[in-house]
């Protein structure tokens, strides 16, 4: 059986406790640097064509590296409300396996709707998350639970919030900062290093710029957070470009390997998103 708390904490929360600590050793040697220092001494020995060359390439690189954070910005789903079917498969370092379907709903801004179907196809949980409430019914005990927004951050020990949790339902970068310091063009992409106040991100994009693998891991480097999100199989759906498939590595102290695969893909639809608890449901 599933824990409310800890189904809300596995799909959702989960996600993205956040990776990658060996983030501060990866290989930056094609990589291009984007803060250029030149010493006196250096000025001195350097002539001043080369010096103007390296200027020239600074600012070609500043250039095209606000020119690629703009269409990274630009390039998020923006809908008035989206629908899917979910199935979910999980492995815990615990030995715990569970696969189940899901059905979410999202409003832009106000509401993300998820009703959890047990084995036997008959809804086992639901829950829905506004920017300042989270409300779960659990029918397997007849029970439910209410809680401030901030009952999101005491799961997953993150400054978590509404619209992250948004970002992570519709595939949108999620803690990706202006502030990049390294990038680097290969065949297979284009890899970026930004760094937040909170945490490093380093985001692969394919070719076409979808994202593709995301690597986080906090800036506090006495933090053992990490996580690791691969997107893919890309559909168009509606005017989105949309990843079907996600897979995310989570690991502090245990580890969490989760994989989550869309269907029935649907924005800007009418929708409802209905939630009343039963009078025999005792509060949890």
């Amino acid at each position: 059986m599933i824990h409310a708390g800890k189904f809300i904490l596995t799909w959702s929360f989960g996600l993205f406790l956040f990776v990658f600590i060996g983030m501060g050793n990866f290989s930056c040697r094609s990589a291009k640097k984007i803060t250029t220092a030149i010493s006196k001494k250096d000025t001195v020995e350097i002539k001043t064509d080369t010096i103007k060359a390296v200027e020239d390439l600074h600012a070609d690189s500043l250039k095209y590296i606000h020119q690629l954070y703009s269409h990274i910005q630009s390039g998020t789903i923006d809908c008035r409300t989206f629908s899917a079917k979910l199935k979910v498969h999980y492995e815990s370092s615990d030995g715990k396996d569970y696969e189940f379907n899901a059905f979410i709903r999202l409003q832009k801004d106000k509401i993300i709707w998820i009703s959890i179907n047990a084995l036997l196809g008959f809804e086992a949980f639901r829950a829905v998350i506004t920017p300042d409430s989270v409300k779960v019914l659990n029918k397997l005990d007849k029970v439910y639970q209410l809680r401030s927004v901030g009952y999101l951050q005491n799961i997953s020990h993150l400054p978590f919030d509404f619209q992250t949790l948004q970002s992570i339902v519709l595939g949108n970068p999620i803690y990706l900062d202006s502030n990049i310091l390294y990038y680097r063009k290969d065949m297979q992409g284009i890899s970026i290093l930004s760094i937040g106040p909170i945490f490093r991100n380093y985001l692969t994009l394919n070719n076409d710029l979808s994202l593709k693998r995301s690597k986080l891991d906090d800036v506090n480097p006495l933090q053992t957070r990490s996580c690791d999100i691969t997107y893919g199989d890309y559909e168009k759906a509606d005017t989105a470009f949309f990843s079907t498939y996600r897979k995310i590595v989570i690991s502090e102290k245990a580890r969490l390997d989760v994989e989550l695969s869309f269907k029935n893909i649907r924005f800007n639809e009418n929708l409802d998103f209905p939630f009343s608890i039963p009078k025999n449901y005792k509060r949890n």
